[in-house]
């Protein structure tokens, strides 16, 4: 599970071809985790994620998610190995998507502060879609095991 924000806007693909073809889009997330060193100052460490989705939860992902969103991403790690150009092992880790959530966005945070609050008739005046806040609030999961159970 991780909460962050959005690197850059999704880079949509498709993978195979006739019924076979599947949508992947990817995206990276960054969190940022602060701390107070030895000395009492407060310290920052970012870290980078590339998030990896599939199908159904990659056509949300394309529409919803933008550079600077606050996402809440679940999933599972992948770590993928393969040789490069030049045969040097290469190594890359993704986060294979299985749940992404909008938490909202920093136009949408800028004018809750300044309205106070998230009044859709508010926010369309002043620019934000309702569209966009009812999509901020929408949970787009993958499929489901077979127990129906979520884990």
């Amino acid at each position: 599970m991780l909460i962050g924000n959005a690197g850059k806007d999704p880079e949509v693909r498709y993978i195979g071809s006739g019924p076979e073809r599947m949508k992947v889009a990817t995206f990276s997330i960054a969190t940022t985790e602060r701390y107070r060193d030895r000395t009492g100052a407060v310290r920052e460490h970012t870290e980078w994620h590339n998030i990896v989705s599939w199908n159904s939860l990659a056509d949300f992902v394309e529409k919803y998610v933008r550079k600077g969103a606050l996402l809440y991403v679940e999933g599972h790690i992948r770590t993928r190995v393969w040789t490069g150009r030049s045969n040097e092992e290469r190594t890359s880790v993704q986060i294979a998507a299985e749940t992404v959530r909008i938490l909202g966005r920093r136009q949408e945070t800028d004018e809750k502060a300044r309205y106070g609050g998230d009044n859709p008739d508010r926010a369309a005046e002043t620019g934000i879609a309702a569209e966009a806040i009812s999509a901020a609030r929408t949970v787009c999961t993958g499929p489901e095991e077979e127990d129906g159970l979520p884990f």
